[in-house]
């Protein structure tokens, strides 16, 4: 046999065997991927969320009852997506500045999609030890999550919690922050995500001071710090498991 010859059979070998090896490795890709859309799936499928947390369906403290409820966002009528859309726009237009006419196109589709799920939040009055739930008065507030993928990861994606400001500082916001905690790990999520506002201070501070949400990696000021501050916005987490801690906390 001729150099040559030799010397492209243990070319090829060598090649052969690189391949070998990848197999293995893109399989496991592969099948990583398949797992994390099923769960991503599974969880988005499922028609109640509040339906494992039982406790969760109402809290009553600091003189204020409410009532939760789980939604959809394709199932909305169409009075209650017009009371979401304007407890939205009471809430964040301030925060959004100019921006928020663009902003709030994107908003509106994004709460009545089929994707969309919504904890619907409704306060209850009680007239003779009955309670009465009125719907067209009663909802002081709506939550917007969704199960997606982030950085290859499972996530809780937090879009949207908005309460009317009279049922604000009594504990409700906390409440719901521990449900949907509860319900990303009931359904095998790495982390929670979500957005805030850099002009919404207090939103910024309960988050982070309050509940120990940490300033992602994928947040704009942390990939890159000079991107970051042209953006009005930081991306924050919460996450459940070491490969999460380290891709979306490092």
């Amino acid at each position: 046999m001729g150099s040559t010859a030799l010397s492209t059979n243990l070319h090829s070998n060598k090649q052969s065997n690189i391949t070998t090896q990848r197999m293995p490795k893109r399989r496991k890709i592969l099948e990583k991927k398949k797992a994390v859309d099923e769960l991503i799936k599974a969880a988005s499928a499922v028609k109640d969320h509040l339906a494992s947390f039982p406790s969760f369906r109402q809290f009553d403290t600091n003189g204020l009852s409410v009532y939760l409820e789980s939604g959809r966002g394709d199932k909305l009528t169409s009075s209650l997506k017009r009371r979401l859309q304007n407890l939205l726009k009471d809430n964040m237009e301030r925060h959004y500045g100019p921006e928020w006419a663009a902003e709030e196109k994107v908003k509106r589709w994004e709460m009545v999609t089929p994707e969309a799920r919504h904890i619907l939040l409704y306060e209850a009055s009680h007239n003779e030890e009955k309670v009465i739930l009125d719907r067209d008065d009663s909802l002081v507030g709506f939550v917007h999550y969704r199960f997606t993928l982030e950085e290859g990861l499972p996530v809780l994606y937090v879009y949207e919690i908005q309460l009317e400001s009279r049922v604000q500082g009594k504990g409700l916001g906390k409440f719901i922050m521990e449900l949907l905690e509860l319900i990303a790990c009931k359904n095998c999520m790495s982390s929670i995500v979500l957005t805030v506002q850099k002009a919404n201070v207090v939103a910024m501070n309960f988050y982070t001071s309050k509940l120990r949400y940490a300033i992602s990696s994928i947040s704009p000021s942390r990939v890159d710090p000079l991107i970051g501050a042209q953006k009005n916005y930081e991306i924050l987490c919460k996450a459940f498991d070491n490969e999460a801690k380290a891709i979306l906390e490092a």
